[in-house]
């Protein structure tokens, strides 16, 4: 244990991480700290800049793959805290600290007529993790109703508040996955949300699972829930991320080869030039639904979640490299996986 000079603050030394990643791999930090306060995170940044260590910051491990040993410091952000402003008759800005748990956020906003994220229910992980990706599910991304994030700059210590223009969202990444990449941690988010009921149904497996014809968003929120609860497994009894792989984006001509081979091909316009694909379906077609490389596998009732029975991350990689292999080979489309790696092998 090392005393970092930050009441409640503990630094360890060669920590397990499985407990703190949903695929339950076992590989080591060098030094550990779980901060749940701002003075506790400068703190923990100075002791690694003190000590010229690299810093991870890691939240509710739903979205890594640990291949090695991880040198330097692992910060498990764990701030909690919600707070809101209204902001006009029918909007309220909800602050929420980066360690909330998501899901548990989307059903406290539903509890205090806030609208807007019920889409996103059952989504693994912590707030702050959720603008990295720019979450999104059954026709809502976070990007849609994100205010700001606050930051803290891993370099300097200085806490920044990002607008959501500053955050650069696209399709499953923002700014913090490309030019920002390792320089911020995110301890807050700001979404604004309707206190006015309004709900998407268009997604079309969504439409179809509601019966009413007046949907609520509570009605959206159940659905949702018992949407993925049938197709994604719980990380607890099997670890998972949950989706591996992002949908891709293909082009006009390639989507129009591959319809006229392939007529049940589904495909989503995009953008004006560009269609999206499942990538649950290509793979899926190249026979891995439901597959078991020894100690990991895919997921029978899904086959964009990759799943470790008892694997390495090494062996979760070589998994997903098959795949990507079969289904380039197959429909000269490249697949990218969703979650972050980290560690080096050797």
């Amino acid at each position: 244990m090392i005393n970092a000079g930050c009441k409640g603050l503990r630094i360890q030394q060669s920590i397990d991480l499985k407990p703190y990643n949903s695929l339950a791999i076992s590989v080591y930090a060098e030094y550990f700290c779980v901060v749940e306060q701002i003075d506790q995170l400068k703190a923990a940044l100075a002791f690694a800049q003190d000590n010229n260590l690299e810093v991870t910051p890691i939240g509710g491990g739903s979205n890594l793959v640990l291949v090695a040993d991880i040198s330097g410091l692992v910060v498990h952000i764990k701030l909690r805290g919600v707070s809101s402003e209204p902001v006009s008759p029918d909007q309220v800005d909800i602050y929420f600290a980066a360690g909330e748990n998501w899901h548990e956020m989307v059903r406290l906003c539903l509890s205090n007529g806030w609208y807007g994220i019920e889409n996103l229910a059952l989504i693994p992980g912590y707030m702050g993790a959720a603008p990295i990706q720019n979450i999104g599910a059954y026709g809502v991304e976070l990007c849609d109703v994100l205010q700001s994030v606050e930051v803290i700059e891993l370099n300097s210590g200085q806490i920044k508040t990002l607008s959501a223009a500053d955050c650069q969202f696209g399709y499953r990444t923002s700014l913090f996955k490309q030019s920002a990449k390792d320089q911020y941690i995110i301890t807050s988010v700001c979404l604004r949300l309707c206190t006015v009921p309004r709900v998407n149904i268009e997604y079309p497996s969504l439409k179809a699972s509601i019966n009413c014809s007046v949907p609520t968003p509570e009605d959206v929120f159940r659905a949702v829930c018992r949407i993925r609860s049938d197709k994604l497994p719980d990380p607890d009894t099997l670890p998972n991320v949950g989706s591996f792989f992002k949908n891709p984006v293909i082009s006009s001509e390639l989507a129009d080869r591959l319809s006229r081979e392939n007529p049940d091909l589904p495909l989503y316009r995009y953008q004006e030039t560009r269609y999206k694909v499942p990538a649950a379906w290509l793979i899926e077609r190249c026979g891995f639904k439901g597959c078991r490389r020894e100690n990991v596998g895919i997921h029978i009732n899904q086959a964009l979640v990759l799943v470790n029975y008892s694997g390495s991350g090494a062996e979760v990689l070589a998994l997903a490299d098959e795949i990507s292999s079969e289904v380039r080979q197959k429909y000269a489309i490249d697949l990218e996986i969703e979650p972050r790696v980290y560690g080096k092998l050797c």
